[in-house]
Parts: structure tokens; sequence; C-alpha cells
């Protein structure tokens, strides 16, 4: 396996354009870089040397963008979590259409931050998270903050089936917060607050869990034909969903495991903006060239509860050498 190099200062953003937290990234086939960005509320796209290309999608979303995924046919996919939907775009932002219904809650008792709210399943959407394409191009949706559910998909949007119920037991979940597809149809989940990624079956049966993970927020599967998870920061003094209270920070990090879910290395898990490590890594992705993009939400996490000081990266690359 080759190793992996920090680059400082990827990002060339130009005078006078920011943005703040960084929820998720997608790569397409030309190594072309989309990040799906907060309070800005829009997706900005770069060249793969971090050279700034265009926004789009101003005005299109609430603050609460999610995840934003590549299809193999080139256009993307945008999942707003508060406005409980998964819209479908060109690269340039030309508006296809969507997979499941817009901007209304489903009905799952969830009130608010509160997950315990979060009573029962219901259907599409509350707060959905994720998207993944599978081989056959069928569509799994990770949902969610308010929910407990994963929503199957034919290709052109028809709901198959959804599977999932609150909860700490197999199959069920504390926020399913990303998902990936494996090319023997395997469906991976990142189930958040319970420490692991739970896989099933295509049709949604439960096979097995893995748990040498921490917060896993979302997974990709890379062109070596491996996973490449991000893994959030467990705040000291934070509970987790079955009680365990968290005695010493265990700092944001990458792991790269094989299709069996064995971990075969580690990036992070130092403290936060420091050399090599992170705050908050909440989405990723993979280039051509092995190059890995991280995803942080460092406003939300870190400079908001006054424990990283703002201006800290929202966007790392790790380059292959």
């Amino acid at each position: 396996m080759g190793q992996l190099a920090t680059r400082a200062g990827w990002e060339k953003l130009p005078a006078g354009l920011a943005h703040r937290d960084v929820a998720a990234v997608a790569v397409d086939a030309r190594d072309r870089v989309y990040l799906a960005t907060r309070v800005r509320s829009c997706i900005f796209v770069y060249e793969r040397d971090g050279t700034f290309v265009r926004t789009w999608g101003e005005g299109l979303f609430t603050d609460r963008l999610h995840g934003v995924t590549m299809h193999p046919d080139g256009t993307l996919f945008v999942v707003d979590d508060a406005g409980h939907s998964v819209r479908h775009f060109t690269t340039a932002g030309k508006e296809l259409g969507a997979i499941g219904p817009i901007g209304v809650a489903s009905d799952t008792g969830y009130d608010g931050p509160n997950l315990a709210t979060v009573t029962r399943a219901a259907g599409p959407y509350n707060r959905p998270t994720n998207i993944a394409v599978a081989p056959n191009g069928e569509l799994y949706v990770s949902d969610g903050y308010g929910n407990a559910r994963v929503h199957h998909f034919t290709s052109d949007g028809r709901l198959i089936r959804s599977w999932g119920e609150p909860g700490t037991g197999p199959g069920q979940f504390k926020i399913s917060h990303g998902i990936c597809v494996l090319r023997d149809g395997r469906v991976l989940v990142c189930d958040r607050e319970n420490d692991r990624i739970e896989v099933f079956t295509p049709d949604g049966k439960f096979v097995a869990e893995w748990t040498d993970v921490q917060r896993p927020t979302h997974l990709v599967l890379g062109p070596d034909g491996r996973l490449y998870v991000a893994e959030l920061w467990w705040r000291k003094g934070l509970k987790t969903p079955k009680g365990e209270e968290i005695r010493e920070d265990r700092y944001g990090r990458v792991s790269i495991l094989n299709t069996d879910g064995k971990v075969l290395a580690r990036f992070g898990g130092g403290p936060p903006n420091t050399a090599g490590n992170f705050t908050a890594p909440h989405g990723i992705a993979v280039d051509s060239h092995g190059n890995v993009y991280v995803a942080e939400v460092t406003w939300t996490i870190g400079v908001s509860a006054g424990v990283v000081a703002d201006g800290a990266p929202t966007i790392q690359k790790l380059a292959a050498r």
C-alpha cells in the first residue's frame, strides 16, 4: 500500500470567496473535486491541484447540505438533510430530478437534535444523510438523523424497500450516516453513534457488523478496491448510546479497510488542527491517482464548541506518494 501525506494549502479560493464546513466531497472521472459546503450552502468545484473552477446551487438548498455522490454516468446526487431531499444534477449544476420526496419529513417521532425522539422508523425522508449507487445502477439512501432507515430505489427512483429501526441491535441504527455498495452488492452502512459499520445483502438482510471503527461518518470504495472510512471525534465527556462515558478524547481519523472489514492503515487520530490530523472528518473521496480528500465539519464540531480556532481546515487532501 502506498503512503499518503497531507497536502497543505490545497484549496485555492479566490479573494473574497469563502465557506464554512465542508460536509461532503466527491470526485468525477476527470478528478475534478466537488465540495458540499455550508453557510454558503452550495457546491464548490476544483481541479485536482486545488484551482477553483466555480460554485453552483446557491439558493437551492438549506444550510444543512450533507452528502454528495458521483454517479458512474457523470452526474451528481446532492443530499440536503434539513431539506429532506436527495436531488440529481449535472456536474455543471443543472437539476435533473429527485430521488424520493422533497421537503416533507416522514413521521418518526423526531422533534429536534435529540436522537432519543426517533421512536419508530418511517419512509423517506427525515433528515437523510447520503446516497450510494450499486453496480447494477440501483440506489441506496441512508436516512438519517431523524430516521433509522435505509431506502432502496430502482435506478430511476422508484422505492423498492426500506429497512432498519432505531436501536443498537443488528439491523438497527443510531444515525445511519454514510453508505457504500461493494462490487459484490453488499451494502455497508455507517451506524455512526453505535460505533460500527453494518453489512447487509442487497435486499437488506443483516450479515455482519464491523466494530473496529469510531463514529464512522462515511465510506467509499477506492480504485484500489479498499475502503476509505472517515471517523468523527468522540470528545471527552460525551456518552455513547450504550451509556459508555468517553473519558479521553478519541480524535478524528481516516481508516483504510479491506472489504471484509480488516483495518489495513490509519491516518490522523491526534489533536485537531495539528499536522497530519483532523478535527471532524465527515465525508471522504478518492481520485483515480489514489489521492484522498477528507471533508470536515470543523466549525460545527470544533469552532462552535470553542475547542478549535476558527480557520482550521475544512477540506484536506492526502496525496499519494
